[in-house]
């Protein structure tokens, strides 16, 4: 079987060998921003159904088991739906705004996925300040939702929006601690090298407990930055019928939604990658039998076993706690997260300059 990386330099030869160096660049843009609009389509469907069932097993339930097998064609079904349903501009919107905040949102999900790694040797940008690109990128979808909330001219989507504006920028100060705690053990703010920097074992099991606390930080963090349950302030539906979407119909709807999937993705391929090795094996030791099988593995089941076992993790919070306050919610990030988060860098720089790491 041909790995992601033979299929990407035998494509990569044949449009150079047809092409002037320019026109044979801009293909490969074209290529890779069709591939990313589909990898977007098929992780929305695959997603939202893997949240269907996963909601239904947790409360004893079928879940959707009318359309296709056991119910896998559902959420076409849906698709299908909104590209058809009218999509609705009430009176007095910001029309420019309005319609454009949308797009932000997902342009926003859509630029984050450029420096990751999805196999060995297979990525689309390989920045030398990966990390930092990552996080800049996605403080700027608080920016769409703000947009959505205030145009709208409706106080429930304000206040979603408001919500959802306090929320992400709180938590981003957690997150962005517990990924410094990589990058200090790493060395490196690019994703190659952290990643390469876990061939002989995976941060989680090697980085001691500031790993495995930052990891903790990381994963509650990365929740609320998504408007997941139990940190869905922003869109709590007995309070705010839908948030900072709740004009939106149709294809706008839909934007939002998909945003909000493939945001989940992202920040579990990120975790996968920074705490779990991202497409490394999982390896004991050296030259190992086991460690041999491991290796047979393609890089790219790794990757994206690792990724949804994290989305499976972030849906089971979902399911699993009640919905916090929002006085709650930024007292566990002001008053517990932060200083935590802080302690734990330090910790982890001490544990760096003294060697003390596998």
């Amino acid at each position: 079987m041909p790995s992601l990386e033979h299929i990407a330099n035998l494509v990569h030869d044949w449009l150079n060998a047809q092409f002037s160096p320019g026109l044979a660049l801009f293909f490969e843009f074209f290529i890779i921003g069709v591939l990313i609009i589909g990898l977007f389509s098929i992780l929305g469907l695959v997603l939202i159904m893997m949240e269907r069932k996963v909601s239904a097993w947790m409360q004893l339930r079928l879940g959707p088991n009318r359309v296709g097998p056991k119910g896998m064609f559902q959420t076409v079904a849906d698709t299908v739906k909104l590209i058809v349903k009218e999509g609705m501009t009430p009176d007095g919107v910001d029309k420019l705004l309005f319609n454009l905040a949308p797009f932000i949102v997902m342009i926003v999900a859509m630029v984050i996925m450029a420096p990751l790694m999805f196999a060995k040797n297979f990525q689309i940008w390989d920045i030398n300040i990966g990390v930092f690109f990552i996080t800049a990128i996605s403080s700027l979808s608080v920016i769409g939702i703000l947009m959505a909330g205030w145009a709208s001219n409706n106080k429930y989507s304000l206040l979603g929006a408001m919500r959802s504006g306090a929320q992400i920028v709180s938590y981003e100060l957690s997150a962005g601690f517990a990924l410094l705690t990589i990058v200090i053990l790493t060395g490196d703010l690019k994703i190659s090298a952290i990643v390469n920097a876990q061939s002989d074992g995976w941060w989680i099991f090697k980085g001691h407990l500031p790993v495995w606390i930052a990891f903790v930080i990381f994963m509650i963090a990365v929740t609320a930055e998504t408007n997941r349950a139990p940190f869905d302030m922003a869109e709590a539906e007995s309070e705010l019928t839908a948030g900072f979407h709740t004009e939106y119909s149709g294809m706008k709807f839909a934007l939002f939604f998909l945003a909000e999937y493939v945001n989940i993705f992202v920040v579990c391929a990120l975790g996968a990658t920074l705490f779990l090795g991202g497409w490394q094996p999982l390896h004991f030791g050296t030259g190992t039998g086991f460690n041999r099988v491991m290796d047979y593995i393609p890089s790219s089941i790794w990757f994206a076993g690792k990724t949804f076992f994290l989305i499976f993790v972030i849906m089971w919070f979902r399911w699993t706690f009640p919905r916090l306050r929002i006085d709650q919610l930024l007292n566990l990030e002001w008053k517990y997260l932060l200083p935590i988060s802080m302690f734990n860098l330090l910790l982890a720089t001490l544990i760096t300059i003294m060697g003390w790491h596998f």
